[in-house]
């Protein structure tokens, strides 16, 4: 999961016979393996820890679709991580609808959000666009406290969340399951975007980010693709905000500020711009390095954070998805004679 769509190698004594790509399916089926065994070896604050991990990477998928591969800046996803998470939140409190089916209502709702968003932000572009996202989430919170709206969001005392409980049957505590839940959801999500992007769809976006005119003179759709694109980056963001509320258990105005939005964006900076793998990587620094930063100094948190983003800026500024590829180009040239000899 956390390598699809990138280039892996390895040293030449490594090989063995084995193609680049069987090396990278091994790689992702060790991933994977491991990532099924992790819960059973962790405590519930770690467990906890790795599976927002796999909500974040969803929002950073979906936000890495629009701003990596589209080239459409947004300052705004946090506004449809809070549509999603708002989503399963009042169907959980106000109806009997499962938990399990409200995160393909979440994603359903913020793919028709965020395409509607799309239209008329089809007439900005760069920094305008930014802006316009940038009040998108500046105005949610307050959207979201708006007295009217109590008797759905809960007001400023939001909406607390039942834990659900793994399905008769299954040794696994609430826990473990959850983050089962939260793995089942993020597979088959990086696989569908991999197979997205890597597709006649793919190369469109990347054409339009790339050169919107030349795009538009070869037949390409611009605005339907645009829009379109700024759907589903809001569908896989929405997702992650409605399995984020069921591992939070509690969703409320002020968890979605706008240092929300601020973070996904770090997010896939750090992980890798235009990079399906960089989602992840980008979803381990937003979780563990604020809370790292913490731990090395109480009184200036975000003074030790700042400092590990620009460490991670200046070692690696293709982000670390980036830096695998050139490292894997490098060993690729080296083993490549060795194998011809």
């Amino acid at each position: 999961m956390a390598i699809l769509g990138e280039t892996s190698s390895a040293p030449a004594a490594l090989y063995a016979g084995l193609s680049l790509r069987a090396w990278k399916r091994l790689g992702i089926a060790v991933i994977l393996v491991v990532a099924c065994a992790a819960p059973f070896f962790t405590s519930s604050y770690h467990l906890f820890q790795l599976t927002m991990v796999l909500v974040y990477a969803i929002a950073l998928l979906g936000l890495n679709i629009l701003t990596g591969f589209n080239g459409q800046f947004s300052l705004g996803h946090g506004a449809f991580y809070a549509i999603g998470a708002y989503t399963t939140a009042i169907l959980l409190d106000q109806t009997v609808v499962p938990y399990w089916a409200t995160i393909p209502i979440a994603g359903a709702i913020c793919l028709i959000a965020g395409f509607l968003f799309g239209l008329p932000a089809l007439r900005l572009e760069g920094l305008y666009l930014a802006l316009a996202t940038f009040a998108l989430a500046v105005a949610t919170p307050q959207i979201l406290k708006y007295k009217n709206f109590d008797h759905w969001t809960g007001g400023v005392q939001g909406i607390i969340i039942n834990k659900p409980d793994p399905p008769p049957g299954l040794p696994l505590d609430s826990d473990q399951w959850l983050y089962f839940f939260c793995l089942l959801c993020t597979v088959p999500l990086f696989v569908m975007g991999w197979n997205l992007l890597r597709g006649r769809t793919g190369r469109a976006l990347v054409a339009i980010r790339e050169h919107p005119i030349a795009a538009a003179t070869m037949g390409i759709d611009t605005a339907l693709y645009k829009s379109l694109t700024f759907g589903v980056s809001a569908m896989y963001t929405g997702i992650a905000g409605a399995l984020g509320a069921l591992v939070a258990q509690f969703v409320s105005p002020d968890s979605f500020q706008l240092f929300l939005s601020i973070s996904f964006l770090v997010g896939i900076v750090i992980g890798g711009i235009a990079s399906i793998s960089g989602a992840v990587f980008g979803a381990v620094f937003i979780e563990f390095v604020p809370n790292i930063a913490d731990q090395i100094s109480k009184a200036a948190p975000w003074a030790i954070y700042g400092i590990f983003l620009i460490a991670f800026m200046y070692a690696m500024p293709l982000g670390v998805a980036g830096l695998i590829r050139v490292v894997g180009a490098r060993l690729k040239r080296l083993v490549g004679p060795a194998e011809r000899s």
